[in-house]
């Protein structure tokens, strides 16, 4: 619950203190992993806390990607990202529920080698959900103005600083992996939804 109140504060203020919003944001994103480790360690998993920390992580993602689709141009990329990402974890989730699966982290007959490492390995999964929040975060506070172009924006930061552009550049593999995942993962439950209806009819 502290989650979701930090975030619902952290938007209310991110256009007039845009170091605070991403300091909250990014504590909220923090309290994700720790409140599932709590939450195992104290025997104190439930159907509901699951349930409402992925509602709490979507619903957070989404809002940050509308207001970057607001700032920068083109605004349709991260409208584009948003629309994966609820469509692969709703697919997802579903799916679970069609294979009679307790989590929907349960990934261990795909064929496919990069969705197994990344649900099969904390560290790798960890490394890239961090890059894709932090590296729309960073985008939040490199952007100025408005109607800000999204390359423009982000080749001359990465040629002022080359500290940042390291950075940037971790941040952008990480997230490039993390959509790939989206695309495995849509795809992958899709084929699970479509071989359930198959087979009710057969």
């Amino acid at each position: 619950y502290i989650r979701v109140l930090m975030n619902c504060f952290a938007f209310y203020i991110c256009f007039s203190d845009k170091k605070l919003f991403s300091i909250l944001y990014f504590i909220s994103f923090v309290c994700d992993a720790l409140d599932g480790w709590f939450a195992r360690k104290f025997n104190q998993v439930s159907t509901f806390g699951a349930v409402l920390d992925m509602v709490t992580d979507r619903i957070s993602t989404a809002c940050l990607l509308v207001i970057l689709s607001q700032v920068y141009r083109p605004g349709l990329v991260f409208l584009s990202l948003l629309a994966l990402d609820i469509a692969s974890h709703w697919f997802q989730m579903y799916s679970t529920f069609l294979a009679g699966k307790v989590s929907h982290k349960d990934v261990k007959d795909s064929t496919n080698w990069l969705f197994k490492a990344y649900y099969g390995n904390r560290l790798f999964m960890g490394y890239c959900c961090v890059a894709c929040e932090v590296l729309y975060i960073t985008l939040f506070l490199l952007a100025k103005d408005q109607n800000e172009s999204l390359t423009t924006v982000v080749v001359d930061a990465a040629k002022q600083n080359s500290v940042l552009s390291v950075l940037l550049t971790l941040l952008l593999v990480g997230w490039a992996i993390k959509q790939a995942i989206n695309v495995i993962q849509m795809k992958t439950a899709a084929d699970i939804c479509v071989d359930y209806d198959i087979n009710k009819t057969q």
